[in-house]
């Protein structure tokens, strides 16, 4: 059967074999990326009758319909939606009511797939029933100097634990994973993405998956990958982002998994080491062990990033690291304080790349 996958001929591609897949992208001034993209999904060796690529826009102010249209223009696979929304729960959701395939793969715009994903990902469904969900291993990257560090940072256990489709690992059952494929009777049973949440959208989304019964699968064969912010500044807002939105998707799922927690439980073990070193002289060296420890992680995970970055990424990955660990604890504390304390369901501000 994968030889024949293999072949973009469709003269004799029946339903059964090729499902009809629908490709959807939300996006948002993905000017640099977006060309990359679509031609990346365009090139997948899946029948070109058999697939659409619907492009969700949520406004976008820079050139990027442009570069939409153009390649629509050539290719009438590919065809523009609008989210005035902008936010990517409402893009997905508009591109599941207008998508015409069985199947739906989520594709961002700033990521690229490799040109048999959307065969193994179609396969993997078609060949595990109890899997409602199935995805990949993302390997994260970056055209600059700073950007490679971040993204070889990112890609660390030190940096963001073992999340299984970051750093690699075996095939398996999996919590969430990204750019998912889906049967698209899943959305009509569980529903859509939840609008009020801006970002962890997918998670919370694989978690309803799982509570009513479905299994999520993850191949390391189905790959992509996906451009990292490339400063530190955008890095820490990413990060922040996903520490405050972390609580609003444990409030509405009632659970998470421990590896989500771990940064905000470390910034407040960092302020009651602190504040025990003020009050009492006597726990100065106990609070001088755990900096010693930390320090000494940081150390251990600049070795592994060094390895792909050289001296600039040993030097710099460390203060990466430390970003990552409290942009994102830091979020979860203002998460509590603003979902929880407060009562509030939603937050507007700070979402843009």
């Amino acid at each position: 059967m994968t030889s024949a996958l293999q072949n973009k001929s469709t003269a004799d591609a029946s339903t059964t074999e090729y499902p009809f897949i629908s490709v959807i992208v939300p996006i948002r001034n993905e000017s640099g990326y977006i060309s990359g993209c679509l031609n990346s999904i365009l090139q997948n060796d899946w029948p070109t009758e058999r697939m659409e690529v619907l492009v969700v826009d949520g406004m976008s102010t820079d050139d990027t319909l442009e570069q939409v249209a153009v390649i629509a223009q050539r290719d009438p696979r590919v065809r523009l939606l609008q989210n005035p929304r902008q936010v990517q729960t409402s893009a997905m959701n508009i591109g599941i009511r207008e998508a015409q395939g069985s199947i739906i793969l989520r594709v961002d715009g700033h990521a690229e797939i490799q040109s048999d994903y959307v065969r193994r990902s179609a396969m993997e469904l078609m060949q595990r029933p109890e899997c409602w969900c199935v995805g990949g291993v993302v390997e994260t990257v970056n055209e600059t100097k700073i950007g490679r560090i971040i993204a070889a940072s990112t890609s660390c256990p030190v940096g963001v634990g073992n999340s299984q489709f970051r750093i690699g690992g075996n095939a398996g059952y999996a919590d969430t994973v990204p750019f998912g494929g889906y049967w698209k009777w899943v959305f009509e049973k569980i529903g859509g993405y939840d609008e009020e949440l801006a970002r962890n959208e997918d998670d919370e989304l694989n978690a309803r998956v799982i509570e009513n019964g479905g299994r999520i699968f993850l191949n390391p064969e189905i790959r992509s990958r996906y451009f990292s912010r490339s400063t530190l500044q955008k890095l820490w807002k990413q990060y922040y982002q996903y520490g405050v939105w972390r609580i609003r998707t444990i409030q509405k799922r009632g659970s998470a998994s421990l590896r989500y927690l771990v940064p905000m439980v470390f910034v407040l073990a960092v302020i009651v080491a602190i504040s025990a070193a003020v009050v009492s002289p006597m726990l100065r060296p106990l609070s001088a062990s755990f900096g010693v420890l930390y320090l000494a992680g940081l150390l251990i995970g600049a070795v592994m990033v060094s390895r792909k970055t050289g001296l600039a990424g040993f030097l710099l990955s460390p203060l990466v690291f430390a970003i990552l660990h409290f942009s994102y604890g830091i979020g979860s504390l203002f998460g509590i304080l603003w979902f929880t304390v407060l009562g509030n369901r939603t937050l507007n501000h700070g979402l843009s790349r």
